[in-house]
């Protein structure tokens, strides 16, 4: 005779500490290719790689997104999120060539 065993389950899913980069760029609205940009110039969100892979911590994405936070059109805020550009006061600078 066979027992009828009863798993419990619950609704408490695992959330993710890591996501990818279209999974980032969906989470804060963005276009992947508009992240990898950030990526690039050195002016989005903490990014790790693992192995090869890129990843980014779902608090450093709300961190960087809360740089942006602003309560009225005249709230100067206290960060700034800077443009996907070269030229941007964050981003790396390019050595001349000589």
């Amino acid at each position: 005779m066979v027992k009828d065993v009863k798993t419990s389950t619950t609704d408490t899913a695992i959330k993710p500490r890591y996501v990818t980069t279209p999974d980032a760029a969906i989470h804060l609205g963005l276009s992947p290719r508009t992240l990898e940009k950030h990526r690039c110039y050195g002016t989005g969100p903490t990014y790790r790689k693992l192995g090869g892979r890129v990843v980014y911590g779902i608090d450093d994405l709300e961190a960087w997104a809360e740089l942006g936070m602003r309560r009225s059109t005249s709230d100067p805020g206290w960060g700034e999120v800077r443009p996907a550009k070269q030229g941007s006061p964050h981003a790396p600078v390019k050595a001349a060539k000589s």
